[in-house]
């Protein structure tokens, strides 16, 4: 089992970069692959971007493609989410979560441990 906290989120102008991190527990971090998805109100859980266990391979959400750049950490148990060209479209609540099951990075129902969440909002 792992325990994940977000953070980094805040409020921001459009064209902006954010820094999301995600904070792992446990020594087990570097035996799952990793996930950011995000929800905005009234609308479904989206796939931002994913890792692979040992960092060597990342998939990204069209609409973050070019702009959001994930990374690990396996010594510091940590994944950050370099977020730069803002829009006002990325508005939502933010997860990190740890993949258990086989299946496509993009499907959240592969996941098995998620974080609280962190805000991120983007004013035009």
């Amino acid at each position: 089992q792992v325990q994940l906290v977000e953070s980094g989120g805040g409020l921001v102008q459009a064209g902006a970069s954010l820094r999301l991190s995600c904070a792992a527990s446990g020594r087990t971090f570097n035996t799952y692959a990793m996930g950011w998805f995000r929800q905005a109100p009234g609308k479904e859980r989206e796939f931002v971007a994913a890792i692979t266990r040992n960092g060597g391979d990342t998939y990204y959400g069209d609409s973050v493609k070019g702009r959001f750049t994930i990374s690990r950490d396996n010594a510091k148990n940590t994944m950050p989410l370099q977020m730069n060209s803002l829009k006002p479209e990325d508005t939502a609540v933010y997860y990190c979560a740890a993949k258990q099951r086989f299946g496509t990075y993009s499907d959240y129902r592969n996941y098995a441990y998620w974080g609280q969440g962190t805000q991120v909002t983007v004013s035009s």
